[in-house]
Order: structure tokens, then C-alpha cells, then sequence
């Protein structure tokens, strides 16, 4: 029982073995689905096709369950080096129920996919034509694909299967629309053996082969975004050393005692000392999203590690959702250490309170969202619609794993943190904030605080983006993890260093409240990534249909809520070094 569960969980990638002569070579349909919706699939004995009397089905990882695979046997009967020509598969009596289906299928440009020996293949139902403006009125043909052409190219020496294609070229498709039902089709297959000096090492390059290339090093927008890094961060920390180079002579100066420069002593960050390190409201709430924040910054940072060891190949689409579920539930460690530690800091008294908020902060939103498209497409019949199965073992797998863990990194937190080490003593009475004479209003203004500290991180990795965009909603295959790990650092770099310049000037202002607006003004991030996604869905995607847009817009609010919990938590982690460094160096009276 013990070792099932281990392989559906770690299983990312199914064997391949070596084939005697003659032997079986077993084929397992999958799922079909419409070209352009990318998340919309179905199981492939939906449509009026061949099937068994009884359909089985194989065991999956969780992997394979996560990406919509719902693998069943076939009536193919293929063996390991004998061709074959024009065999039959099955005949089928259409009704027009079933005619209309296959033309709907047809128009929505539907594709199947197979699995051959762990091998994905991939082709079209059928073949659409559509005429122009001219001649009126619109004209619509839908044809269907009866005989299917396999070519196997297999390693003699280790007699294993390297690639697999599927084809119907020598083929000529039957009319939907020219017959009236009932229609009888009979299905075809053939299959041809080709020997090649290839290994297996080179069968992943056939797992994306039917879907556009892999993406190329975008060198231009990489150069782009890491000048704008280096301009932007040397701008910063000239004129921020500059300026607090003016502040440090100024304020420590001794021995001017005249009337004006004690005036002047009056006013900037030097003023706010007894007040900065004043503790916010909320605190548990903000504590939660510093270790919900820190864990994500966790997780990003082991995916690509993962990623760069070359965890994720082309074709292996599940593999990370495998691996970020481990990741999530490991990491939960890291939320309830960080979150009670800073709890513990800020002199929280409510434990109960505090673990539950954090174990819950993403947990909770990401349930409701995935409730939410999970019966979708349960509605729509679709494979992307989880088991019951499959949904109950991941909620034990988080109530087992990851719960725990993070009650056990609150308790560590509790019994090892300090009391929050503040380099200023804090005044009883809170300080009025004075109205802003010489500085207008929009400079200290939390709106523009927000769109400048999100839309310059947005746009040091918009291009980025776009083709992370084109993987996960398209059928981009993305590789480049070296280039996504130097946008990973500039992201962080950029967040960091925008987030000290909006707190300088907020100080300055004597305005002390730097504690939730660290957080929103980097976290804003997450805003112009949705914006963005909206954008790319309407103008940029082919993507169409409720399902898709259900999906699409749930799953997209999600990693921009995971957005503004991560570089919020840099975000207000950077202004905190910055705050301690100022008035660790200022001399007080």
C-alpha cells in the first residue's frame, strides 16, 4: 500500500522497456480536446469511436491526473517489428447524434493523443474547410480521418522503441456532410518498423514534436532587463547614499547650536525615531503573509533548482505539478517558523490564531478558486475535472504533511525567537503624523506608492512573461530555466530596491507607517501581471469558450495573489535592513 502510494506521488516519468519479436505493444488512448484551449480536454472514448466492450483503464501518477491524462486501453493490436497494412480496427454505425459530435469536434479543430510505450502521439480527429467571403452563402465541410499510419522507429540493439508518429498521409478522409446517418465507418490502421542507430536518450525530443518548437534564448529582452536592473539599482543607491550622506551630517552634527539649524533638526526620519519601529495593526495577519511569502520565495527557488538539474522535460507536463505539491507541503515548514517568528517579535499572544491564518492564507483562496473551475469542468465532462479519488488523497497529503508542518515550525518559533530587537526605543504615546506642506501630495500618496513599486518590477520582466504565458496557456515548450532564473534574481533585485526609495521617501516625510505599505507597494506587482493576463487572453491567446475562461482567470488570480505575497514579503524585508541600517547609524540625544 505503502510503496503505491509512493510511486502515484514521486512517479514523474513511466518506463520503457525492451520489446521481444512479435510481442504486444500496448497503445492507451487518452484524451482529445480543442487545439487552441490548451486545458480543455476530454476522455477520447467521448466521441462515437472505436472502444472495447468494457473499458479499463491504466494506472496513473499524479502527475498524469494533474494534467487531464485519463489513459484507457485500446483494440489496437500492434507487435514489435511486424508491419502491418491496412488492418481493421473497428466499424461504427453513425447516428446523427453522434455525426453532429464528430463535426463539432471537427470545427472546434479537435486533436487526440495516444500513448505508445510512454511515447505521447498526437494527431487531428479530422479535417476542416471553410470558404471565404466569396461565394455566399458560407460554406462548411468537416472530414474524418479512418485510417491512421504508425511509424515506429526502434534501436536494434537494445530492441527499444525511440519515437513513434502518427500520420495520414496516403489516406483519404470521409465526408460528414455528404452522408445521412446512419453512416457506417469502418477504421483502419497500419503500422511500419523502421531501424535506427538512435537511442532512447533522444526520445524526448519527440514529446513536444507535434506542438510548435521550443522556445529560443530571447536575448534582446534579457539585455533589456538587466540594464534596466543596473540603471535602475546604481540610481538608487547613488542618490539614496547621497541623500543619506546630507541627513547623517546634518543630524549628528554636535556643535552648531544656533536657532535655524535646531529648527532644521526638526523635521526628516530623524524625527520618527521613537515612532518607525512602532508595531501595525494586525499583526497576525501580517506576520502570515510574511511566512506565506517567504515560502513561495522557498518553493520558486527549489523549482528551479529542479528545473536547472533537468527535472522538467518537454512532454512531461505533470512532473511539476508533482513536484510543487511536494515542494508546497515541505515548505510549509518555512511559513510557520517565519510567521511565528515575527509574531513572536511583534508580541503576538494568539498562537491558535496565528497558525491557523497562516496554514490558511493561501490554502484557503487556492480551494475556493480550484472548487470552483474543478466543477466546471466537471460540468462539461472534461478530464481536467479531478477524481474524488485523487482530491481526497491530496487533502491528506496536506493535512498529514503540511499542516503539521507548519504547527511545527510555529512551535520552533515560539520557543527559540527573541524579543524584536529595535535599535530605537518606542514612545507610549503614537506621534501625529504632520500634514505634507513642502512635499505634494502625490509624492507620499499610497496609490502612486503602489503603481511605482509594481509596475517597475512588472516591467523588467514583462517580456518574460509573455512566453511563461505561451507555455502554461499555449503549446509553447519552455526550457530556457537559466534565463528564467537571472529574471527570478532582477525581479527580486528591482522589488528590493524600489521598496527602499518608496520607504526613504515616506520616512522623510515623518510619515512612520512604513510597515503594510512595504508589502502593497512591491505586492502591486501581482496587479500588473493580472492586467497583463487579461490583456494576453483577449489579444494574444486563441482561447475561447467558458471552460477555458473560467480556468484561465482562476488560475491566473492565484499566481498574482502568489506575486504580491512573495515580493511583498522582499518588499517589506528589504525596508526593514534599510530602517535598521539608518537608525543604527544615527546618533541620538
Amino acid at each position: 500500500m505503502i510503496r503505491a502510494l509512493l510511486i502515484f506521488l514521486f512517479s514523474v516519468d513511466g518506463a520503457h522497456h525492451p520489446f521481444k519479436d512479435g510481442e504486444s505493444v500496448p497503445v492507451f488512448v487518452n484524451k482529445v480536446g480543442p487545439y487552441f484551449n490548451p486545458h480543455e480536454t476530454y476522455h477520447y472514448y467521448s466521441l462515437p469511436v472505436c472502444r472495447p466492450d468494457e473499458i479499463k483503464h491504466r494506472p496513473l501518477t499524479l502527475g498524469e491526473v494533474l494534467d487531464g491524462d485519463r489513459m484507457a486501453y485500446s483494440l489496437y493490436d500492434i507487435r514489435f517489428k511486424k508491419n502491418e497494412a491496412k488492418k481493421t480496427l473497428c466499424q461504427v454505425t453513425l447516428e446523427t447524434e453522434d455525426i453532429e459530435k464528430l463535426k463539432q469536434a471537427i470545427r472546434e479543430l479537435y486533436y487526440f493523443e495516444f500513448n505508445i510505450d510512454n511515447l505521447p502521439v498526437r494527431g487531428f480527429i479530422g479535417h476542416f474547410e471553410e470558404s471565404g467571403l466569396i461565394p455566399v452563402p458560407h460554406v462548411e465541410r468537416c472530414y474524418l480521418w479512418s485510417s491512421l499510419h504508425f511509424t515506429f522507429m526502434y534501436n536494434s540493439q537494445s530492441n527499444m522503441i525511440v519515437s513513434v508518429n502518427v500520420s495520414t498521409a496516403g489516406t483519404h478522409p470521409i465526408s460528414l456532410d455528404d452522408h445521412d446517418a446512419p453512416l457506417n465507418v469502418e477504421f483502419y490502421y497500419s503500422t511500419e518498423w523502421i531501424e535506427t542507430s538512435e537511442t532512447i536518450s533522444s526520445r524526448d525530443k519527440q514529446k513536444g514534436s507535434f506542438f510548435p518548437k521550443t522556445l529560443e534564448i530571447h536575448w534582446l529582452s534579457v539585455i533589456n532587463s538587466v540594464v534596466l536592473v543596473v540603471l535602475l539599482t546604481g540610481f538608487i543607491v547613488i542618490i539614496l547614499m547621497r541623500l543619506l550622506n546630507t541627513d547623517f551630517s546634518r543630524y549628528n552634527k554636535e556643535d552648531s547650536l544656533d536657532d535655524e539649524l535646531a529648527i532644521e533638526d526638526e523635521c526628516g526620519w530623524k524625527v520618527i525615531h521613537t515612532e518607525v519601529f512602532r508595531f501595525p495593526r494586525y499583526i497576525s495577519l501580517l506576520s502570515a503573509i510574511l511566512g506565506v511569502g517567504t515560502q513561495f520565495l522557498a518553493m520558486a527557488c527549489g523549482i528551479l533548482i529542479i528545473a536547472l538539474c533537468g527535472g522538467f522535460k518537454p512532454g512531461h507536463g505533470g512532473a511539476i505539478h508533482t513536484y510543487s505539491i511536494i515542494l508546497y507541503c515541505i515548505t510549509s515548514s518555512i511559513a510557520g517558523y517565519v510567521s511565528g517568528s515575527f509574531y513572536r517579535k511583534f508580541g503576538g499572544h494568539n498562537w491558535v490564531r496565528n497558525i491557523i491564518m497562516t496554514a490558511f492564507l493561501f490554502t484557503g483562496p487556492f480551494f475556493t478558486i480550484w472548487f470552483t473551475i474543478n466543477c466546471t469542468h466537471w460540468y462539461a465532462g472534461s478530464t481536467q475535472a479531478l477524481p474524488f479519488t485523487t482530491i481526497l488523497l491530496l487533502m491528506l497529503v496536506y493535512i498529514l504533511v503540511g499542516f503539521p508542518l507548519t504547527v511545527l515550525g510555529g512551535i520552533i518559533a515560539r520557543n527559540t525567537t527573541s524579543d524584536f530587537d529595535s535599535p530605537c526605543r518606542t514612545r507610549p504615546i503614537p506621534r501625529m503624523i504632520p500634514p505634507q506642506v513642502y512635499i505634494p501630495a502625490w509624492y507620499t500618496n499610497f496609490i502612486c506608492h503602489c503603481f511605482f513599486g509594481g509596475f517597475l518590477p512588472f516591467s523588467a520582466i514583462s517580456v518574460e512573461i509573455y512566453y511563461i504565458f505561451a507555455t502554461v496557456w499555449g503549446r509553447e515548450q519552455y526550457t530556457l530555466y537559466g534565463v528564467l532564473l537571472l529574471v527570478f534574481f532582477i525581479v527580486l533585485s528591482v522589488s528590493a530596491c524600489i521598496s527602499i526609495a518608496l520607504t526613504y521617501f515616506q520616512l522623510s516625510s515623518e510619515d512612520y507607517r512604513w510597515w503594510w505599505r512595504s508589502i502593497f507597494s512591491a505586492g502591486s506587482t501581482g496587479i500588473f501581471v493580472f492586467f497583463y493576463s487579461c490583456f494576453y487572453y483577449l489579444r494574444r491567446s486563441n482561447m475561447s469558450g467558458a471552460v477555458e475562461t473560467v480556468e484561465f482567470l482562476g488560475y491566473t488570480a492565484l499566481m498574482c495573489y502568489i506575486f504580491f505575497l512573495t515580493l511583498g514579503t522582499i518588499g517589506f524585508g528589504a525596508s526593514l535592513k534599510f530602517i535598521r541600517y539608518i537608525y543604527v547609524n544615527l546618533k541620538m540625544d
